[in-house]
């Protein structure tokens, strides 16, 4: 079976198993991305380098991260959008926008590479 309909489906199995369908409405889901995401970004603040990021409990990293995902997946459902095709796609529409020729070694956006 495909690994993220398998998330997604565990996903929306704990949901379901809770009712909890009707609060997952695009924009609560889409601000609770956010939220679990400044919850990744609050464990590296203030960190100012690789020996303080290492500090960080990788057990923290993994549980903030894994809510990230949690959401998107959910998100991701709610508009029965495919998680492998969107992702692909929107790196096919970042080599168009980043070149190698042009951005390799070079984290310059888009609109100002020369």
């Amino acid at each position: 079976m495909n690994t993220i309909k398998e998330i997604t489906g565990a996903l929306t199995a704990f949901r379901d198993e809770r009712n909890w369908k009707q609060f997952h409405n695009p924009k609560d889901l889409a601000l609770a991305l956010s939220i679990e995401a400044a919850e990744l970004n609050e464990l590296f603040l203030w960190k100012t380098g690789e020996a303080e990021w290492k500090e960080i409990p990788r057990d923290k990293i993994r549980e903030e991260l894994a809510d990230v995902l949690a959401f998107a997946f959910l998100l991701a459902e709610k508009y029965n959008m495919d998680i492998k095709e969107i992702v692909l796609d929107k790196i096919k529409q970042n080599a168009l926008k980043y070149p190698v020729s042009k951005s390799y070694n070079n984290a310059t956006k888009y609109n100002r590479l020369q």
